[in-house]
């Protein structure tokens, strides 16, 4: 981490005087002043241009990629249908389950076996019941829209419920046939209901899984076909601007990013294989990696200003909106926190030439205003030197050189804000300070 400090009012005036040795040569002492000035303390650290959020859509199951609408560059909307899978795994579940449900009982038929037949048929219909829910949460795990996703699996976990209330009930009007206290009657009604409400289940699943098939948007963005590629050990969750989880099936790398090659309309995809990415980049940020030493310094509204390395002469303004609480190992080792900022517009020096608009995953330098002091007597960090464990400025009083302990508030490594100890406009050694000695008689 590395700070700078920029001067932005006020003069250090430097007086080109030396001590003077017994032969006349100099010494390498240099005398000035203290000075009121503004100060700003800046903490300059690594960062990355980072996109509002990014949604990789694989295929949910094995099949072909029958309509692809859209090409690489495409701005589209949320919801917007993006390509259509052809699962014959998936249409032959739905198939079946439907006719599962055609043939399901509508009430009546007694099973043979008496109570015990019911038993067998009630364990019969638990198990096609589980393997239902099983098939169904296999299909949801592969749908990558994060909302489609949720709504399905609330959809198999009430499904679930009923029909575990349903078996219950069916299990239960057995035992009071059982205990005489029931009619038969009674008992088929409520097995035929739980038959009935499985098959019914199982088709509704099948069915919201091939549904799933057609891709559809789940952020308003730009298309880029394929997946991203890792270009190192990172995620793509390093190139959004949110400090919580990312949309489902994220892939990709910090830094930069390729691009795995594009699903043609009418290709064989295996379950899982990413079709295209969505990117919204309507909102650009910057993840800065702030060093343990200064994050504590660093919060929200913090200005900033980042330069890229793909924008030589640019410069884009930035604001701070969060820090995350827990650290990351930063590549130069040691500790490291990451710390989120909202990314402006560029400009260029010279007011001319727009800058152009970053990318995720462009490396930046970001320069953080952390701190500022006003009106502040200022010295030179050269000026500052421990005596006894203590920050001591060596001033000139009556002609000779004398040491005064000095509280420091703004700093850093051009020029620090003295807060007491030396007052503005007084005589101080700027420069060669380990060669003054207490009492010593100073350069007129």
């Amino acid at each position: 981490m590395k700070r700078t400090v920029i001067i932005a009012a006020g003069l250090l005036v430097l007086f080109g005087m030396t001590a003077a040795s017994c032969d006349d040569e100099p010494t390498g002492v240099r005398l000035g002043t203290a000075t009121i000035g503004t100060v700003d303390e800046i903490v300059e650290a690594p960062g990355t241009v980072t996109a509002r959020t990014a949604a990789t859509l694989t295929a949910p199951a094995a099949g072909t990629v029958t309509d692809l609408l859209v090409a690489s560059g495409d701005k589209v909307a949320e919801g917007e249908v993006l390509a259509v899978i052809e699962s014959p795994e998936l249409e032959r579940r739905r198939d079946a389950a439907k006719d599962a449900l055609d043939q399901a009982p509508s009430g009546g038929g007694l099973p043979s076996g008496g109570t015990a037949g019911f038993t067998e048929v009630r364990h019969r219909t638990d198990k096609q019941a589980a393997k239902a829910f099983d098939q169904a949460r296999e299909a949801a795990g592969q749908i990558a829209d994060p909302q489609v996703k949720k709504t399905l699996s609330h959809q198999i976990d009430a499904a679930e419920e009923q029909y575990a209330a349903a078996s219950s009930a069916a299990a239960a009007a057995v035992r009071q046939v059982q205990q005489g206290v029931a009619s038969l009657g009674r008992a088929m009604g409520a097995l035929s209901e739980a038959q009935r409400l499985q098959a019914e289940q199982a088709y509704e699943l099948a069915d919201a899984a091939v549904d799933a098939l057609t891709l559809r948007a789940p952020v308003a963005g730009v298309v880029q076909l394929g997946g991203t590629a890792p270009s190192g050990g990172g995620s793509l969750t390093d190139l959004l601007q949110s400090g919580g989880s990312a949309p489902a099936n994220i892939t990709g790398a910090s830094g930069t990013a390729g691009v795995d090659s594009a699903v043609p309309e009418g290709g064989y995809v295996a379950a899982g294989t990413p079709v295209l990415t969505v990117v919204d980049v309507s909102r650009l940020g910057l993840a800065a990696e702030v060093d343990e030493t200064d994050v504590l310094l660093v919060e929200p509204g913090v200005r900033a200003v980042a330069e890229l390395d793909a924008a030589p002469g640019a410069t884009y303004p930035a604001t701070v909106r969060a820090a995350d609480l827990l650290p990351t190992t930063s590549a130069r080792g040691g500790i490291s926190y990451r710390v989120r900022l909202d990314l402006g517009a560029g400009t260029f020096a010279d007011g001319g030439e727009t800058a152009p608009t970053p990318r995720p995953g462009m490396s930046a330098v970001i320069r953080l205003n952390v701190r500022q002091a006003t009106d502040a007597v200022t010295v030179p960090a050269s000026a500052v030197v421990s005596a006894d464990g203590k920050d001591t400025v060596w001033t000139v009083q009556d002609g000779r050189y004398e040491a005064a302990q000095v509280r420091l508030g703004v700093q850093g490594e051009d020029t620090v804000q003295v807060l007491s100890g030396v007052e503005a406009g007084q005589q101080i050694v700027v420069a060669g300070a380990d060669q003054v000695e207490a009492g010593a008689e100073a350069p007129q």
